[in-house]
């Protein structure tokens, strides 16, 4: 009764109405009424109702203009992203559905609120959260939250892929990819002309060769990069493998050899000054000359063809191996930027086998086309030699791997860059894309093919790769 003769008393007082002392009992006896207590009772329950109404509405309205936001996804490119009930303070939800992604390639889980899947198409994707929350009658329409997840364009479907013209004298395979024994090993190559090359519909410029001298237990492996600027560079990096086939193809004979393979011996089982000089000098002899053969190889062509050496700039890496009862002789030659890595059967040490011309020439390039390298004082240092018990890989790759993959020169003398590097071959790339390094694996050019494939933006030139395993 108390609390009706408050609310009625304010209620009068909003009125400009008071109850005078005379009027005392004549009021007790109006809140007395049983029609006024009800009233009373009816009015209090309305206004309880317009309150909890108006909070519900609120409520709603802040979560409807609440800012949500979440990462955005590429097409083709795994995606997932929490959408956090708690964070966003959605702890009163009673119930709620997610519309807007079919055909989209996601999926929504709802126990763990988690927003998943590999997109399919492109755009600003509007995704629909209906949802009611604690308060509302069960009854009630559900509210509709719109979230905007933008969904960018696979990077590499913006690329053409137009063919090079088979018509042109010098053409060559677009993408190559081979897989053979090399030794008691084997060896996979593939070599990928690069997205800024196939957009436009020009030539790969990359080659490599690679040759077993089984009669006399050698094996050469060469891979060369021809420069962009330079119109003749396809042409420039084929010469330039061949050359080096080609030398060794007449040069290398048992005779020339009985002579290195037991001074070889020797060094294996006592290491020392007399035996490293004239294996020193035996690199040094055969391989500058193969190097000097593709040089002049390159000379005869622009005579032929009535053009210049800088029409046919290219780079130059190649390795000569052997497989003896004491281990592995590999001798190698570098000109240019593309490194030679040669990883020890546990996986614990690297031996760049070359150095690379970045640093001492203020970035530029040198090329096998030049020729005042053979007057250079560095041109000795150029030839490497590593005698080892065995080893997990060999490697030979351009800068289309180096780069995006190695970055800077310093990260191939480390150890963990070449594991990481290895690791992301084996498939831990956002690819998932795997080359199975199993000597019984017919499908590991196809493998490697495949996995140089990788993204990695601004880096668009042609790659190519050579693994011996």
């Amino acid at each position: 009764m108390k609390e009706v003769k408050r609310y009625i008393q304010s209620f009068l007082s909003q009125h400009k109405i008071d109850i005078c002392s005379d009027k005392a009992a004549l009021f007790d006896e109006f809140i007395s009424d049983e029609k006024n207590i009800i009233a009373v009772k009816i009015i209090q329950e309305n206004q309880k109702m317009i309150m909890q109404n108006w909070i519900l509405k609120n409520r709603v309205d802040d979560i409807l203009t609440q800012t949500v936001s979440i990462p955005n996804g590429i097409v083709n490119i795994k995606y997932q992203a929490k959408i956090d009930f708690n964070t966003l303070g959605w702890n009163d939800f009673i119930s709620f559905e997610i519309n807007g992604l079919e055909n989209t390639g996601l999926e929504f889980n709802e126990a763990d609120e988690m927003l998943f899947g590999i997109p399919k198409i492109s755009g600003d994707l509007k995704i629909s959260i209906l949802f009611k929350i604690d308060g509302e009658p069960e009854d009630s329409v559900l509210n509709k939250k719109t979230l905007t997840l933008i969904i960018n364009p696979d990077p590499k479907s913006l690329w053409k892929n137009l063919e090079s013209d088979k018509n042109d004298p010098f053409w060559k395979l677009d993408n190559e990819a081979v897989f053979l024994g090399f030794l008691d090993k084997n060896i996979v190559i593939s070599s990928k002309r690069g997205r800024s090359h196939a957009n436009v519909g020009s030539f790969r410029e990359d080659d490599f060769v690679f040759k077993n001298f089984n009669e006399i237990g050698w094996s050469v492996v060469a891979v060369s990069d021809g420069a962009g600027s330079a119109k003749l560079s396809r042409k420039g990096s084929r010469i330039a493998c061949e050359s080096v086939i080609q030398y060794f193809e007449e040069n290398l004979n048992p005779e020339n050899l009985k002579e290195f393979d037991e001074v070889l011996a020797n060094h294996h089982n006592k290491l020392s000054d007399v035996t490293s000089k004239k294996i020193n000098q035996f690199v040094y002899e055969n391989l500058s000359k193969a190097v000097h053969f593709a040089h002049q190889k390159l000379e005869e062509f622009t005579i032929k063809n009535k053009t210049e050496l800088k029409d046919l700039h290219t780079t130059l890496i190649f390795a000569l191996v052997k497989k003896y009862d004491f281990g592995y002789a590999i001798l190698t030659f570098g000109i240019g930027d593309c490194p030679i890595g040669l990883l020890n059967k546990e996986l614990t040490e690297i031996k760049l086998m070359n150095w690379l011309d970045v640093g001492d020439y203020g970035g530029g390039t040198r090329f096998i086309t030049m020729p005042e390298i053979f007057q250079d004082d560095k041109f000795s240092s150029r030839f490497g030699f590593k005698l080892i018990d065995d080893f997990s890989y060999l490697v030979l790759m351009t800068d289309g791997i180096y780069d995006p993959k190695f970055v800077v020169e310093a990260n191939l003398e480390k150890i963990e860059n070449w594991r990481g590097f290895i690791d992301d071959l084996k498939g831990k790339n956002v690819d998932g894309i795997q080359v199975e390094f199993d000597k019984n694996n017919p499908e590991i050019a196809k493998q490697l093919s495949a996995w140089m494939d990788f993204w990695s933006p601004g880096n668009h030139d042609d790659r190519t790769l050579a693994i011996i395993y």
